[in-house]
């Protein structure tokens, strides 16, 4: 029973697919960024491409074998200092190895949890995102609705008497969720 129940939570559960319809929520919005930024490369392209043609290949090299020269002595001081304040014990050894350990589980723990916050702030944003699509759906609906089929009642009627319209009803079964149950087929019997 355990199995079924279990089966059952994981496929009726709607978050993936909140973090879904999030996710996708979130790209559009990124999206719609692309062509400011596609303006500014072509606003600035030209300058950036000139300053490269302007550069003497000469200058750029000297830079650079300056800047490994220096990165190179960097790393040898860093390699020294820690040769040099390596301790030959090894019980320390052991202990270091032991708190390096435990501080990795740590921080994959840390990083799961802040996994799982992000999953469900994106599944939460999907969530409202999918409201805001049913929403907005039903509204359009209702108002196709009234627009092809306007009350045919005098507005005089009292409230008790007035007949639900099918916009009125529709709009309850727009905004239902949850899982839907399947329809049952009749069986043909067999032929003779």
């Amino acid at each position: 029973m355990a199995i079924t129940d279990d089966l059952r939570k994981t496929l009726t559960d709607p978050t993936p697919l909140y973090f879904a319809a999030g996710t996708a929520d979130l790209a559009v919005q990124q999206a719609k960024k692309v062509p400011a930024l596609l303006e500014q490369l072509r606003a600035e392209a030209p300058s950036r491409i000139e300053a490269v043609r302007n550069t003497d290949p000469k200058a750029v090299q000297e830079k650079v074998s300056v800047q490994a020269k220096e990165a190179q002595a960097t790393v040898q001081a860093k390699v020294t200092e820690v040769l040099g304040t390596f301790d030959a014990d090894l019980k320390k050894l052991g202990e270091s190895a032991q708190d390096l350990a435990l501080r990795s589980v740590g921080v994959a723990a840390e990083y799961a949890v802040k996994a799982r916050e992000a999953y469900e702030k994106v599944a939460e944003h999907g969530e409202q995102t999918v409201k805001t699509w049913r929403g907005e759906a039903a509204e359009e609906i209702n108002e196709i609705a009234v627009a092809v089929e306007p009350d045919p009642e005098p507005k005089a009627a009292k409230p008790a008497e007035a007949k639900p319209t099918p916009v009125a009803a529709a709009a309850p079964a727009a905004k239902k969720s949850g899982p839907r149950k399947p329809v049952a087929k009749k069986a043909t019997p067999p032929a003779k």
